[in-house]
Protein backbone atom coordinates (compact mmCIF):
# COMPACT_ATOMS: atom_id res chain seq x y z
CA UNK A 1 0.00 0.00 0.00
CA UNK A 2 2.76 1.96 1.03
CA UNK A 3 3.96 2.43 -2.88
CA UNK A 4 0.80 2.84 -4.17
CA UNK A 5 -0.49 5.77 -1.49
CA UNK A 6 2.73 7.48 -2.45
CA UNK A 7 2.64 7.68 -6.09
CA UNK A 8 -1.25 9.01 -5.90
CA UNK A 9 -0.49 11.17 -3.40
CA UNK A 10 2.68 12.80 -5.62
CA UNK A 11 0.12 12.47 -8.23
CA UNK A 12 -2.66 14.11 -6.88
CA UNK A 13 -0.86 17.04 -5.22
CA UNK A 14 1.06 18.30 -8.09
CA UNK A 15 -2.37 18.27 -9.90
CA UNK A 16 -3.92 19.74 -6.50
CA UNK A 17 -1.19 22.56 -6.62
CA UNK A 18 -2.73 24.80 -9.76
CA UNK A 19 -5.87 24.44 -8.84
CA UNK A 20 -5.05 26.13 -5.12
CA UNK A 21 -2.94 29.03 -6.58
CA UNK A 22 -5.99 29.70 -9.28
CA UNK A 23 -8.38 29.78 -6.34
CA UNK A 24 -6.16 32.04 -4.86
CA UNK A 25 -5.66 29.85 -1.33
CA UNK A 26 -2.10 30.81 -0.59
CA UNK A 27 -0.57 30.82 3.06
CA UNK A 28 -0.90 34.61 5.27
CA UNK A 29 2.36 34.86 7.52
CA UNK A 30 1.93 36.54 10.00
CA UNK A 31 4.75 39.73 11.23
CA UNK A 32 5.21 38.43 14.48
CA UNK A 33 6.89 34.93 12.69
CA UNK A 34 10.47 34.76 11.36
CA UNK A 35 10.97 37.38 8.87
CA UNK A 36 12.30 35.13 6.14
CA UNK A 37 9.14 33.17 6.55
CA UNK A 38 7.50 36.27 4.85
CA UNK A 39 8.70 34.96 1.30
CA UNK A 40 6.56 32.03 2.17
CA UNK A 41 3.34 34.17 1.94
CA UNK A 42 1.12 33.69 -0.71
CA UNK A 43 1.87 29.20 -1.01
CA UNK A 44 -0.91 27.13 -1.38
CA UNK A 45 -2.32 25.67 1.35
CA UNK A 46 -5.05 23.27 1.95
CA UNK A 47 -2.58 20.46 0.23
CA UNK A 48 -2.98 18.24 2.67
CA UNK A 49 -6.24 17.12 0.72
CA UNK A 50 -4.43 15.18 -1.32
CA UNK A 51 -3.13 12.53 1.37
CA UNK A 52 -6.01 12.65 3.20
CA UNK A 53 -8.24 11.56 0.49
CA UNK A 54 -5.83 8.94 -0.82
CA UNK A 55 -5.13 7.43 2.89
CA UNK A 56 -8.91 7.20 3.57
CA UNK A 57 -9.85 5.87 0.27
CA UNK A 58 -7.28 3.29 -0.28
CA UNK A 59 -7.43 2.40 3.54
CA UNK A 60 -10.86 1.93 3.82
CA UNK A 61 -10.95 -0.19 0.38
CA UNK A 62 -8.25 -2.18 2.42
CA UNK A 63 -9.82 -2.82 5.30
CA UNK A 64 -13.08 -3.69 3.79
CA UNK A 65 -11.22 -6.64 1.79
CA UNK A 66 -9.63 -7.91 4.86
CA UNK A 67 -12.56 -8.39 6.63
CA UNK A 68 -14.55 -9.70 3.98
CA UNK A 69 -12.24 -12.27 3.31
CA UNK A 70 -11.38 -12.91 6.94
CA UNK A 71 -7.72 -11.46 6.28
CA UNK A 72 -7.58 -10.03 9.72
CA UNK A 73 -10.08 -10.15 12.88
CA UNK A 74 -12.93 -7.93 12.19
CA UNK A 75 -12.89 -6.09 15.38
CA UNK A 76 -9.48 -5.47 14.36
CA UNK A 77 -11.08 -3.98 11.09
CA UNK A 78 -13.42 -1.78 13.21
CA UNK A 79 -10.25 -0.24 14.83
CA UNK A 80 -8.33 0.61 11.28
CA UNK A 81 -11.85 2.01 10.26
CA UNK A 82 -12.22 4.04 13.64
CA UNK A 83 -8.75 5.28 13.11
CA UNK A 84 -9.53 6.58 9.63
CA UNK A 85 -12.77 8.30 11.13
CA UNK A 86 -10.62 9.85 13.30
CA UNK A 87 -8.56 11.25 10.94
CA UNK A 88 -11.92 11.86 8.51
CA UNK A 89 -13.28 13.80 10.68
CA UNK A 90 -10.43 16.24 11.96
CA UNK A 91 -9.50 16.53 8.99
CA UNK A 92 -12.65 18.07 7.86
CA UNK A 93 -12.07 21.03 11.24
CA UNK A 94 -8.98 21.60 9.53
CA UNK A 95 -10.32 21.97 6.20
CA UNK A 96 -13.46 24.53 7.46
CA UNK A 97 -10.69 25.88 9.55
CA UNK A 98 -8.54 26.80 6.23
CA UNK A 99 -11.41 27.73 4.75
CA UNK A 100 -12.24 30.35 7.24
CA UNK A 101 -8.49 31.95 6.90
CA UNK A 102 -8.75 32.27 3.37
CA UNK A 103 -12.09 33.83 3.79
CA UNK A 104 -10.98 36.33 6.38
CA UNK A 105 -7.34 36.87 4.63
CA UNK A 106 -5.98 36.09 7.64
CA UNK A 107 -4.35 33.49 10.04
CA UNK A 108 -6.93 32.48 12.66
CA UNK A 109 -10.46 31.15 11.35
CA UNK A 110 -11.95 28.92 14.26
CA UNK A 111 -11.64 30.48 17.58
CA UNK A 112 -9.40 28.30 19.64
CA UNK A 113 -12.41 27.32 21.70
CA UNK A 114 -14.57 26.24 18.85
CA UNK A 115 -11.69 24.30 17.42
CA UNK A 116 -11.00 22.53 20.81
CA UNK A 117 -14.99 21.90 21.10
CA UNK A 118 -15.34 20.03 17.51
CA UNK A 119 -12.36 18.24 18.32
CA UNK A 120 -13.67 16.78 21.69
CA UNK A 121 -17.13 15.86 19.83
CA UNK A 122 -15.03 13.82 17.18
CA UNK A 123 -12.57 12.56 19.54
CA UNK A 124 -16.21 11.23 21.94
CA UNK A 125 -17.95 9.84 19.08
CA UNK A 126 -14.56 7.81 18.34
CA UNK A 127 -14.56 6.50 22.22
CA UNK A 128 -18.06 5.59 21.44
CA UNK A 129 -17.27 3.61 18.78
CA UNK A 130 -14.31 2.46 20.19
CA UNK A 131 -16.54 0.83 23.56
CA UNK A 132 -19.33 0.00 21.11
CA UNK A 133 -16.75 -2.74 19.34
CA UNK A 134 -15.26 -3.96 22.51
CA UNK A 135 -11.87 -2.29 21.69
CA UNK A 136 -11.45 -0.28 24.60
CA UNK A 137 -11.67 -1.73 28.33
CA UNK A 138 -11.08 1.46 30.44
CA UNK A 139 -7.78 -0.35 31.62
CA UNK A 140 -4.99 2.33 31.87
CA UNK A 141 -1.60 0.40 31.00
CA UNK A 142 1.36 2.33 31.66
CA UNK A 143 4.22 1.36 28.54
CA UNK A 144 7.56 -0.72 30.26
CA UNK A 145 5.77 -1.72 33.52
CA UNK A 146 3.00 -4.48 34.23
CA UNK A 147 0.87 -1.73 35.94
CA UNK A 148 -2.69 -1.57 35.02
CA UNK A 149 -5.17 0.65 36.33
CA UNK A 150 -8.74 0.16 35.81
CA UNK A 151 -10.08 3.58 36.09
CA UNK A 152 -13.95 2.55 34.38
CA UNK A 153 -15.41 6.21 33.28
CA UNK A 154 -12.31 8.27 34.25
CA UNK A 155 -10.24 6.49 31.42
CA UNK A 156 -12.45 7.78 28.84
CA UNK A 157 -12.05 10.95 30.36
CA UNK A 158 -8.20 10.83 30.61
CA UNK A 159 -8.73 9.30 26.62
CA UNK A 160 -10.36 12.70 25.51
CA UNK A 161 -7.23 14.47 26.86
CA UNK A 162 -4.39 12.43 25.31
CA UNK A 163 -6.85 12.43 21.87
CA UNK A 164 -6.84 15.84 21.42
CA UNK A 165 -3.59 16.71 22.91
CA UNK A 166 -2.43 14.83 20.19
CA UNK A 167 -4.15 16.21 17.62
CA UNK A 168 -3.10 19.41 18.48
CA UNK A 169 0.57 18.96 19.19
CA UNK A 170 0.71 17.42 15.76
CA UNK A 171 -0.90 20.55 14.45
CA UNK A 172 1.59 22.47 16.31
CA UNK A 173 4.45 20.52 14.70
CA UNK A 174 3.09 21.81 11.40
CA UNK A 175 5.52 25.08 10.95
CA UNK A 176 8.60 24.82 8.44
CA UNK A 177 9.28 22.82 5.44
CA UNK A 178 8.98 19.47 5.40
CA UNK A 179 9.37 19.26 9.08
CA UNK A 180 5.79 17.27 9.88
CA UNK A 181 6.34 15.38 6.66
CA UNK A 182 9.70 13.60 7.87
CA UNK A 183 8.09 13.23 11.39
CA UNK A 184 4.85 11.60 10.20
CA UNK A 185 7.43 9.15 8.05
CA UNK A 186 9.56 7.95 10.94
CA UNK A 187 6.23 7.78 13.44
CA UNK A 188 4.39 5.44 10.67
CA UNK A 189 7.56 3.42 10.12
CA UNK A 190 7.48 2.50 14.15
CA UNK A 191 3.64 1.58 13.65
CA UNK A 192 4.21 -0.81 10.72
CA UNK A 193 6.78 -2.36 12.34
CA UNK A 194 4.70 -2.54 15.67
CA UNK A 195 1.60 -4.06 13.22
CA UNK A 196 4.12 -6.79 12.13
CA UNK A 197 5.11 -7.65 15.33
CA UNK A 198 1.40 -7.65 16.82
CA UNK A 199 0.41 -9.33 13.83
CA UNK A 200 -2.02 -6.35 13.66
CA UNK A 201 -3.36 -6.20 9.78
CA UNK A 202 -5.47 -3.22 9.97
CA UNK A 203 -3.05 -1.11 11.94
CA UNK A 204 -0.48 -2.23 9.29
CA UNK A 205 -2.93 -0.47 6.25
CA UNK A 206 -3.01 2.61 8.00
CA UNK A 207 0.55 2.85 9.16
CA UNK A 208 1.30 2.18 5.35
CA UNK A 209 -0.83 4.85 3.97
CA UNK A 210 0.67 7.46 6.51
CA UNK A 211 4.34 6.52 5.36
CA UNK A 212 2.96 6.34 1.59
CA UNK A 213 0.80 9.77 1.91
CA UNK A 214 3.79 12.11 3.81
CA UNK A 215 5.88 11.07 1.62
CA UNK A 216 4.14 11.52 -1.76
CA UNK A 217 3.53 15.04 -0.25
CA UNK A 218 7.23 15.61 1.18
CA UNK A 219 7.98 15.72 -2.80
CA UNK A 220 6.58 18.81 -3.29
CA UNK A 221 6.55 20.04 0.56
CA UNK A 222 10.41 19.79 1.20
CA UNK A 223 11.92 22.63 1.22
CA UNK A 224 11.26 25.18 -0.29
CA UNK A 225 7.95 24.11 0.06
CA UNK A 226 5.60 24.53 -2.88
CA UNK A 227 2.88 23.53 -1.21
CA UNK A 228 1.65 23.47 2.36
CA UNK A 229 -1.02 20.53 4.16
CA UNK A 230 -2.60 22.90 5.93
CA UNK A 231 -4.86 22.45 9.16
CA UNK A 232 -6.28 19.97 6.64
CA UNK A 233 -3.78 17.80 6.31
CA UNK A 234 -2.05 18.24 10.07
CA UNK A 235 -5.43 17.67 12.07
CA UNK A 236 -6.09 14.98 9.23
CA UNK A 237 -2.65 13.25 11.15
CA UNK A 238 -3.18 14.69 14.10
CA UNK A 239 -6.20 12.15 14.32
CA UNK A 240 -4.53 9.12 12.71
CA UNK A 241 -2.29 9.00 15.16
CA UNK A 242 -4.01 9.52 17.94
CA UNK A 243 -6.27 6.34 16.59
CA UNK A 244 -3.74 4.20 15.48
CA UNK A 245 -2.40 4.51 19.32
CA UNK A 246 -5.22 3.02 20.42
CA UNK A 247 -5.13 0.53 17.88
CA UNK A 248 -1.73 -0.83 19.89
CA UNK A 249 -3.77 -1.38 23.29
CA UNK A 250 -1.21 0.72 24.80
CA UNK A 251 -2.29 4.69 24.10
CA UNK A 252 0.01 6.30 26.00
CA UNK A 253 3.19 5.08 24.29
CA UNK A 254 3.03 8.12 21.71
CA UNK A 255 4.06 9.84 24.49
CA UNK A 256 7.44 8.44 23.60
CA UNK A 257 7.16 7.72 20.02
CA UNK A 258 5.84 10.77 19.23
CA UNK A 259 8.01 12.50 21.71
CA UNK A 260 8.49 15.77 19.09
CA UNK A 261 4.68 16.15 19.03
CA UNK A 262 4.75 16.33 22.89
CA UNK A 263 7.64 18.60 23.28
CA UNK A 264 6.31 21.00 20.34
CA UNK A 265 2.93 21.09 22.41
CA UNK A 266 4.74 21.71 25.69
CA UNK A 267 6.97 24.37 24.48
CA UNK A 268 4.01 26.05 23.89
CA UNK A 269 2.28 25.90 27.05
CA UNK A 270 5.18 26.71 28.87
CA UNK A 271 5.83 30.00 27.01
CA UNK A 272 2.02 31.20 27.23
CA UNK A 273 2.16 29.71 30.89
CA UNK A 274 5.33 31.68 31.76
CA UNK A 275 4.56 34.88 30.05
CA UNK A 276 1.21 35.33 31.88
CA UNK A 277 2.88 34.71 35.39
CA UNK A 278 6.66 36.47 34.94
CA UNK A 279 6.08 38.64 32.06
CA UNK A 280 8.91 37.04 30.54
CA UNK A 281 9.74 34.09 27.63
CA UNK A 282 11.51 30.81 28.35
CA UNK A 283 12.16 30.71 24.16
CA UNK A 284 12.80 32.98 21.21
CA UNK A 285 9.78 31.84 20.18
CA UNK A 286 7.47 28.70 20.21
CA UNK A 287 6.35 26.09 18.84
CA UNK A 288 9.78 25.15 19.76
CA UNK A 289 10.74 24.54 16.07
CA UNK A 290 10.68 28.33 15.60
CA UNK A 291 13.09 28.33 19.00
CA UNK A 292 15.92 26.90 16.77
CA UNK A 293 14.83 28.65 13.50
CA UNK A 294 15.85 32.19 15.96
CA UNK A 295 19.21 30.41 17.33
CA UNK A 296 20.02 29.93 13.08
CA UNK A 297 19.30 26.24 12.55
CA UNK A 298 17.70 25.90 9.12
CA UNK A 299 14.62 24.30 8.22
CA UNK A 300 16.44 21.35 7.51
CA UNK A 301 18.78 21.22 9.73
CA UNK A 302 15.73 20.92 12.31
CA UNK A 303 13.58 18.41 10.23
CA UNK A 304 16.44 16.20 9.94
CA UNK A 305 17.10 16.42 14.10
CA UNK A 306 14.00 16.08 14.98
CA UNK A 307 13.35 13.23 12.23
CA UNK A 308 16.24 11.31 14.18
CA UNK A 309 14.86 12.27 17.62
CA UNK A 310 11.76 10.53 16.49
CA UNK A 311 13.13 7.45 15.33
CA UNK A 312 15.50 6.89 18.24
CA UNK A 313 12.31 7.15 20.41
CA UNK A 314 10.47 4.92 17.82
CA UNK A 315 13.22 2.12 18.75
CA UNK A 316 12.58 2.67 22.69
CA UNK A 317 9.12 2.10 21.98
CA UNK A 318 9.28 -0.89 20.13
CA UNK A 319 10.50 -2.83 22.91
CA UNK A 320 7.49 -1.94 24.88
CA UNK A 321 5.15 -3.79 22.37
Amino acid sequence: MTAVTFVLTAMLTRYLIPILKSKKMGQKILDIGPRWHKSKEGTPQMGGLAFFCVITLLGSALLIIAALTEAADRNMCIGGALALFLGVANGFVGMFDDWRKLQKKQNEGLTASQKYLLQLICAGLYLAGMKAAGLIDGVLRIPFTSIELDLGFGYFFIALILITGIVNAVNLTDGIDGLLCMVSFVCGGFLLLASIKTDNIPLCIVASGIIGGVLGFLVYNYHPARVFMGDTGSLYLGGLFAGTAFMLAQPFLIVIYGIIFIVEAASVIIQVGCYKLTKKRVFKMAPIHHHFEMCGWGELKIGYVFAAVTAVASVISYFAI
